[in-house]
């Protein structure tokens, strides 16, 4: 299956909450999901809906096909630890999210984009596979090539202003990001219900 290319605002209008999918962080709440019509009740979810939407969301939000992640749920199934736990810190591993988080890109699709476009580079050496995982000590670099794009010049800008997570650090003026730590589940602020996800994948 390709990977979705319409609307952002639909996904995020769907999944009723604000994905990160977009630049601007403006996100159009309706009291009805996109293709259902205005004057119908909303039905309630069963127990499987609530699983199967809750996986939709994070699916979306780190911009995933299906088979990808459940394979990233395998993976951490087999890991010692909380599965939960060890799942979302797989996704926020991804180099393309890293990218996005440190403030080199307004959004984990740009931040793809920039990826596989050999615009970064993970401790001197060119990275673009946006699936790749950072691990502790890691130095991501903007290549020089890279360093004249307006779009991630405004967002390193953007970026020293604001507060990172607490597992990175961002050097604006050598356009350097640096893994302090592994993510930890405290890092993800936007919520996310991981045993529902669990509970789907594990029937």
């Amino acid at each position: 299956m390709s990977r979705y290319r319409g609307p952002k605002t639909k996904l995020e209008r769907r999944e009723n909450m604000y994905l990160s999918l977009k630049q601007k962080n403006k996100f159009e709440k309706r009291p009805y999901i996109p293709g259902e019509a205005k004057n119908r009740r909303t039905r309630r979810l069963t127990g499987y809906g609530e699983q199967l939407r809750e996986k939709q969301k994070v699916k979306r939000m780190y911009g995933l096909q299906e088979k990808q992640f459940h394979n990233y749920f395998l993976s951490a199934a087999k890991s010692k630890g909380i599965t939960g736990d060890i799942l979302l810190q797989i996704l926020e591993r991804r180099l393309d999210n890293t990218v996005f988080r440190v403030g080199f890109a307004p959004t984990r699709a740009s931040g793809r984009q920039l990826v596989s476009h050999g615009h970064i580079l993970v401790n001197g050496k060119k990275i673009n596979i946006p699936s790749y995982q950072v691990s502790k000590g890691d130095t991501i670099t903007v290549r020089e090539k890279g360093r004249k794009i307006p779009v991630i010049i405004e967002t390193i800008e953007n970026a020293s202003k604001a507060t990172l997570p607490s597992w990175l650090q961002l050097n604006s003026d050598e356009f350097k990001g640096v893994v302090l730590e592994l993510p930890s589940r405290e890092d993800i602020t936007t919520p996310i219900n991981d045993n529902l996800i669990i509970e789907l994948y594990s029937k």
